[in-house]
């Protein structure tokens, strides 16, 4: 029977001592959950042909997934599992630059390889379903499973926006919520909320193309969708759609990222003097409930 301190050894020798390699494992973990539950919810839907889901259980998929997977994550890598995420934390300073290729490259294969669980939990439904014909559009398209493609209506250029808006709503949003200087939400919750904040994005901003503002979201099961019998035309479909939920959201992100910081981060009150006339119990209350001194005591 082994004994407490040999648990202990056999622990500590499997845990990483690179922490590149442990924030590059876990943003593919995070990734891989968020395309098993996000797009599983989007397999059930349409390979039920509606009968097991529709728009509202998609809606609740995809933010549940990143619930869980920011939940997972977010002690080790920071849980951005998006590179448009992890590149406006490089611009703010937070992620170093050097770190980026590596959490990209994580976040996209985590992408890929969520993609193929989900194909291998739906293999019979998808050879059961129009007679295990891959259409990429059409009546029994199923490649939107796996990655965004436009509707009739949309331009390249209102395709460009929608992306770049609903990523910067992104960052915007999270970095509004992560904000010590505003009242900020709970400790603990701010995984729930930001998978809120998804699901508000996909419920006012998903009838163009999806809203999938995130190139690793996108652009890995589209890679998994032409390898595994949908083909090349993943990347052709929509006139050559592919690039632009890739290259917006990169964009789109920065964008909030700015708008944030320039017009919100940088001018909140100074609490500074306010501070100096509060006495040390004030201050601890106030630095306890809000993380910041907030309490007003020179009245």
């Amino acid at each position: 029977m082994e004994t407490q301190s040999q648990k202990h050894s056999l622990i500590d020798k499997c845990k990483l001592k690179n922490r590149w390699i442990k924030e590059g494992l876990a943003e593919f973990l995070g990734t891989f959950i968020l395309i098993l539950f996000g797009c599983g919810s989007l397999a059930q839907s349409i390979l039920s042909r509606g009968v097991y889901g529709n728009m509202l259980t998609v809606a609740i998929g995809f933010p549940f997934g990143i619930t869980i997977a920011v939940y997972a994550t977010i002690g080790v890598s920071g849980a951005h599992l998006n590179p448009a995420i992890s590149l406006s934390m490089c611009v703010l300073g937070r992620l170093q630059w050097l770190k980026l290729p590596v959490y990209c490259f994580s976040q996209l294969v985590g992408a890929f390889v969520g993609s193929a669980a989900v194909f291998g939990l739906y293999y019979d439904a998808f050879m059961a379903f129009d007679d295990g014909n891959f259409a990429i559009t059409g009546q029994n398209a199923t490649a939107q499973i796996f990655s965004s493609y436009p509707a009739s209506h949309l331009s390249f250029a209102n395709g460009f926006a929608d992306q770049m808006v609903g990523t910067a709503a992104l960052l915007f949003s999270i970095l509004a919520i992560l904000d010590s200087k505003n009242n900020c939400v709970p400790k603990g919750l701010e995984p729930v909320v930001i998978g809120l904040i998804i699901m508000v994005i996909g419920l006012s901003m998903g009838y163009n193309c999806g809203g999938p503002i995130n190139p690793a979201r996108d652009l890995g099961p589209r890679l998994f969708t032409a390898v595994a019998g949908w083909g090349l035309e993943v990347f052709t479909a929509g006139n050559g759609w592919w690039w632009v939920p890739v290259i917006a959201p990169l964009i789109g992100g920065v964008l909030g990222t700015a708008i944030y910081v320039l017009i919100i981060e940088l001018h909140h009150m100074d609490t500074t003097l306010k501070e100096n006339h509060c006495t040390s119990e004030q201050q601890a209350e106030g630095k306890a409930k809000y993380e910041m001194i907030t309490i007003q005591c020179n009245k």
